[in-house]
């Protein structure tokens, strides 16, 4: 938690516009001294990450040369494979243009494509690769400030996101950063007391990006412990309707197969990257793809189980980062694939989470390792004796669930070690405050739950008790 000890000198605040007038409080200045840098370090550190793909810039991302430099991109591949350079109008109206993503992600995917300029083949692949350097930069700058603003007692813990090799390993391997964006967007709402545009923004979320569906399944979950279900029913609608108006120029162009192509994929795929289903595979003896649906599809009932016990029984009752952490976690752990850019979709609900930076680090730790395997692996299987075998691959693929689980482990451990708060008078009429007009720390008695949003103050309606 940033404290007025900790102000930058007077004029690095230019970088944000100038110093603050003399009527601004000093937690104001405070706040938007630690914000500053962090916007900077995750500009700095999405640079970083298209640094490390300047091989294949220089070269292409062509052949197994992709793999043995870990440069691979899936931004440039699916531009080449998908005709995204057709542009939007192709992509909604099933006019060559496809993503192998959800529908907006693909309708932004397309869009950028159709800003790429004529030219050589490299070339376009280059300034399809730039121009999401620059939104994926925008888009990581503003993951972490909605972070910051989610948790202004505890600003600082968005250096999670902006400081994390995890960010800087995939921040450029695929178009993910869209949908986080959204899903922090609408943690943010929610944590502000917005429920109809906390729901939007999850719900366009949902359409980048399936996982903010666990988001709202944790509000749900929160919903009946607070008793508060009313907020929920809101932000739910209006999911809903945001889903619908995403969904609406697709079904009038008759362009149902963009809406279905990313769930048939997943469908029709046997056990992918990460994912512990393929761990057979690397031993010789894949599972069949029916099984690994079947495998998945249960894996993720008992991760949202798990969430629901998680979420009703600790003393206290858990944010709502916390409890999407659990929920998104298991459910990337029992999925048929977990890719290496999907740790993206845990930083920021991490950061959210308080969670020590030793737990980050043995966590990316694992993530690196797991990066470096993969595309060793991956190259192998066309140069068998320069790739990483089967059996290595498998230690790296087993390490990094044992990290992602540890973390579920601490996050679980964290929030059952609280003591259950003194029973509240009910009231929920505290006003919206800004970050620049929250008390000082002698001010509060306790530290609260930043996230708590429409739940804020109520009382327990529903408790699991475990033996």
């Amino acid at each position: 938690m940033s404290r007025r000890g900790d102000l930058l000198p007077r004029g690095s605040l230019a970088v944000a516009g100038g110093p603050l007038g003399r009527h601004v409080s000093a937690r104001a200045v405070s706040w938007v001294a630690a914000v500053v840098p962090l916007l900077v370090a995750t500009a700095a550190t999405m640079a970083l990450s298209v640094a490390e793909r300047t091989h294949c810039i220089q070269k292409g991302w062509v052949g197994s040369d992709q793999f043995w430099h870990a440069c691979f991109s899936d931004l440039p591949a699916l531009y080449q494979l998908g005709n995204l350079d057709n542009g939007l109008a192709a992509y909604v109206g099933g006019e060559g243009a496809r993503a192998d993503h959800p529908v907006l992600t693909g309708a932004v995917m397309a869009w950028v494509g159709g800003l790429v300029p004529d030219g050589a083949f490299l070339d376009q692949t280059r300034w399809y690769f730039a121009l999401w350097a620059l939104l994926g930069t925008a888009l990581a700058v503003a993951v972490v400030y909605l972070t910051a603003a989610s948790r202004p007692l505890h600003v600082t813990d968005a250096a999670h996101v902006a400081f994390s090799p995890v960010l800087l390993l995939t921040a450029m391997l695929s178009p993910d950063l869209f949908g986080v964006a959204l899903a922090s967007a609408g943690i943010w709402a929610w944590s502000r007391r917005r429920p109809v545009a906390a729901g939007v923004l999850l719900g366009l979320g949902v359409m980048a990006r399936t996982y903010p569906l666990l988001i709202l399944l944790a509000l749900v979950v929160l919903g009946l412990r607070s008793g508060r279900l009313e907020a929920v029913r809101r932000t739910l609608g209006a999911a809903a309707g945001a889903c619908a108006v995403v969904l609406l120029p697709f079904l009038v162009g008759l362009n149902t197969m963009a809406i279905l192509r990313s769930t048939q994929v997943w469908w029709d795929s046997a056990a992918g990257l990460g994912s512990p289903w393929m761990i057979p595979q690397l031993l010789s003896h894949p599972l069949p793809t029916g099984a690994t649906t079947l495998l998945a599809v249960v894996g993720l009932l008992v991760a949202c189980a798990v969430g629901a016990v998680f979420a009703l029984s600790t003393p206290r009752r858990p944010t709502l980062a916390e409890v999407a952490f659990v929920l998104v976690a298991l459910a990337l752990l029992t999925g048929k694939a977990f890719p290496v850019q999907a740790s993206l979709w845990l930083l920021p609900l991490l950061a959210l989470c308080g969670v020590r930076w030793r737990d980050h680090l043995v966590w990316a730790g694992a993530e690196a390792l797991h990066f470096v395997a993969v595309w060793l692996y991956v190259g192998g299987l066309s140069t068998p004796d320069r790739g990483l075998p089967p059996g290595w691959y498998a230690v790296f693929l087993v390490s990094r669930v044992v990290a992602v689980a540890y973390l579920v482990w601490r996050v679980w451990h964290t929030a059952a070690a609280r003591e259950p708060l003194p029973d509240p008078d009910g009231s929920d009429d505290a006003p919206d405050q800004d970050p620049v007009d929250l008390p000082d720390d002698e001010e509060l008695d306790e530290e609260p739950d930043e996230l708590a949003g429409d739940f804020a103050g109520a009382p327990d309606r529903l408790l699991v008790r475990l033996a």
